[in-house]
This record gives structure tokens, C-alpha cells and sequence, in this order.
């Protein structure tokens, strides 16, 4: 059996939202088997037009291996032409995010709600 601190710090729960895919995270998303984990996961749903969702609302702290492995997702994502939204970021998950200023390259909502909504038909893209 592994100690403890070897184990893996973040759960990750899929589920369905019509075509989109929720990501539930849990935990840390810190460097090496948290950060490796998360991006092995979601890579495996940034297919062309994909849609994912990760809900940061169980995410209790990031480190700047988890910074990278969002900004990582994020160009993949681009690169696919699939869609990655982040939602509901604790206050200390959201300070991180606009300290590093990734909150100008990841598309941010207050809410899953908020971030579902904002795949509705007839959006406009600005960077389209």
C-alpha cells in the first residue's frame, strides 16, 4: 500500500449536459499525477467542436504546474477547434487565475449554469 501523500489529490467526476461534457473537480490541482490526470482527461474530450466545462468548484488550491495544464487545455482546445470553459472558481482558485492572468486566455463563469448557458445556438463570437 502507498503512503498517503502518494496518493492522488484531485477526483475527477464526467458527466453530460446535452453535447457538452462536465468536468467536476475535487481537490488540488497541483504538479506531477493531479495535473497530468486532469490534462489526460480532458484532452480525451477536445475533439473537434468538443465542449467541456470544467468546474473548478471543489478545487481548493492550484499550483503553477495546474496554471500550466489549464493554459496547456486551452491551446489545445483552440487547436482543435473545440470549446473549454472554466466555472465557478473558489475566491482563491479565481485570484490565481487573475494574478497569472489566465483569465484573459480561459473563459471564466461565476456559475455551471452561467457557463452551460453560454453554449447556446446563436452566440456571437468576437474572436471568430
Amino acid at each position: 500500500m502507498y503512503p498517503k501523500e502518494w496518493q492522488l489529490k484531485l477526483s475527477l467526476e464526467t458527466r453530460n449536459h446535452g453535447d457538452v461534457i462536465i468536468v467536476h473537480c475535487q481537490g488540488r490541482i497541483v504538479y506531477r499525477d493531479e495535473a497530468a490526470a486532469l490534462s489526460n482527461l480532458v484532452s480525451e474530450f477536445l475533439n473537434g467542436n468538443g465542449r467541456v466545462v470544467l468546474d473548478l468548484s471543489g478545487v481548493s488550491s492550484i499550483d503553477s504546474a495546474g496554471i500550466g495544464e489549464l493554459a496547456f487545455l486551452q491551446t489545445l482546445a483552440q487547436s482543435r477547434r473545440a470549446d473549454l470553459k472554466c466555472a465557478n472558481p473558489s475566491p482563491r482558485v479565481r485570484e490565481l487565475l487573475d494574478l497569472t492572468n489566465l483569465n484573459s486566455v480561459l473563459e471564466i463563469h461565476p456559475s455551471l449554469p452561467d457557463a452551460l448557458a453560454s453554449f447556446q445556438p446563436g452566440q456571437v463570437c468576437a474572436d471568430c
